[in-house]
This record gives structure tokens, sequence and C-alpha cells, in this order.
């Protein structure tokens, strides 16, 4: 029942806009709870490098005195990986396309991180 919950967030998310791609739902310790990813994506691999850069994140922004992080955007060729906590146990992990607006990106997710992290 939860799961439905976590999968219906994530898909709300990606048919937000046009400029998300994919979504995903994964524990702090690289397990995926539920995700909306294309297919052929290695869910296992995403769960431990997204659960991983957030720690890393999370370390950096603490060493660096940056406060507490707020979310882990990787830039590439074709587009962004956008890491941000979604309560203490879980991290929400979007793709984007390379032209997204990311400032309404960042907005949408932080509504679905508020409401994942209600669900959790």
């Amino acid at each position: 029942m939860r799961t439905d919950m976590f999968q219906q967030s994530l898909e709300d998310l990606n048919g937000s806009t046009a400029d998300i791609e994919a979504s995903a739902l994964i524990s702090t310790d690289g397990l995926m709870i539920a995700s909306a990813l294309p297919h052929g994506m290695d869910e296992d691999r995403i769960g431990a490098m997204s659960a991983a850069l957030l720690s890393l994140g999370e370390r950096t922004a603490r060493e660096l005195a940056r406060g507490s992080l707020e979310r882990v955007l990787i830039q590439g060729e074709r587009g962004y990986v956008i890491m941000s906590s979604a309560g203490p146990e879980a991290v929400l992990t979007v793709l984007a396309k390379s032209n997204a607006k990311l400032g309404l990106i960042f907005l949408d997710i932080k509504r679905a991180a508020e409401t994942l992290s209600k669900l959790i």
C-alpha cells in the first residue's frame, strides 16, 4: 500500500514538468524504495551511488561550513542528476533534461520530498 503511494508520488513528480525524465526514492543505505526510471537502468547501482553521493555531499557541506545540505547536483552534457533528502532515511534522485529550468524543478523536488518524507 505504502509502496503504491511512493510510486504515485514519483509519477506525479515526473508528470509535473516535461523537464523531469525520471525519479527514484532510495533509502540512505542504498536500497531502492520506489522508482519511476526508464527501462534498462540498474536500480541497485543507482541506489548505491545516490546514497553514497548524498552522504558525501552532507559531509562536504559540513566540513566546508556550508550548513546543512539541500541537494547534490550533477550536470552532464545530456542533463542533470539532482539528489535531495526525503526525510532522514531516504534520498530522492531525479533525472532532468539539459535545458531544464532548474528553479522550477528544485521547487517540484522540494514538494515531492516533503510529501515522501511524511509517507516514510
